[in-house]
């Protein structure tokens, strides 16, 4: 997540989503009073700053429920004011209300079919490489990002969600808004190496397989109108 004063943006971080090498990228041009939380595994470029504090948590814990609320008073213990993967939500209920209406807010979305791939690659690697596609499946653990950029209600409270799928055109034209000098590409693919199977995704999905996704990420599907 990345709050950047200098070029007034906030940037939501969503998974599977080329999230961390976007923010490598915005590390080498934010001000050292920005805000940007630490990237893991560690990226050399990337310099975490500014994301520990204090807050006022009384706004946060008149809308949470009990565990949400627990949640937060474990963060201000710690200080942890951001994280990585914090909810849009969360941070307007943690910054100013000036702030959040004035800053371009953003994220990124992609391709449920094509995102679970690339998430259980991922996992597959973390098991250590045993872990197949139809385990996977049944556990029901999949990337679902749209509580990061949407409210209780389901309602996107972000200014912009850019497309994987088109995400150099989209980053030219809002970094292009926003001042951020851009050449049209990322330099960095952050976690790109989990995936060795490069088949385009409908070769991959069987018809039960592609339902099951359909099924568990029909919110994202209906927000983005996201075919098969």
């Amino acid at each position: 997540m990345i709050i950047s004063h200098k070029y007034k943006f906030i940037f939501i971080k969503t998974r599977k989503t080329a999230g961390t090498s976007i923010e490598v990228f915005l590390s080498e041009h934010c001000d050292e009073k920005d805000i940007l939380t630490p990237v893991r595994p560690v990226v050399e470029s990337h310099k975490a700053r500014n994301y520990m504090g204090i807050w006022n948590p009384a706004r946060e814990l008149r809308t949470r429920g009990v565990k949400e609320a627990k949640l937060t008073v474990h963060d201000l213990l710690r200080r942890r004011k951001f994280y990585n993967h914090i909810p849009a939500l969360i941070v307007r209920e943690r910054i100013s209300k000036k702030m959040w209406n004035s800053y371009f807010k953003f994220c990124v979305e992609r391709n449920p079919w094509d995102k679970t791939l690339s998430h259980y690659s991922m996992m597959k690697d973390r098991n250590g490489g045993d872990l197949n596609f139809e385990e996977y499946l049944a556990k029901g653990d999949f990337c679902i990002n749209y509580p990061l950029y949407t409210d209780r209600k389901k309602k996107v409270i972000v200014d912009h969600i850019i497309k994987y799928e088109d995400l150099n055109q989209e980053l030219s034209a809002i970094f292009g808004t926003l001042g951020i000098p851009f050449e049209g590409q990322l330099a960095v693919k952050a976690k790109s190496n989990h995936r060795s199977d490069k088949r385009p995704y409908r070769k991959v999905y069987t018809e039960a397989q592609r339902r099951i996704i359909e099924k568990a990420f029909q919110h994202e599907i209906k927000l983005l109108d996201y075919q098969y």
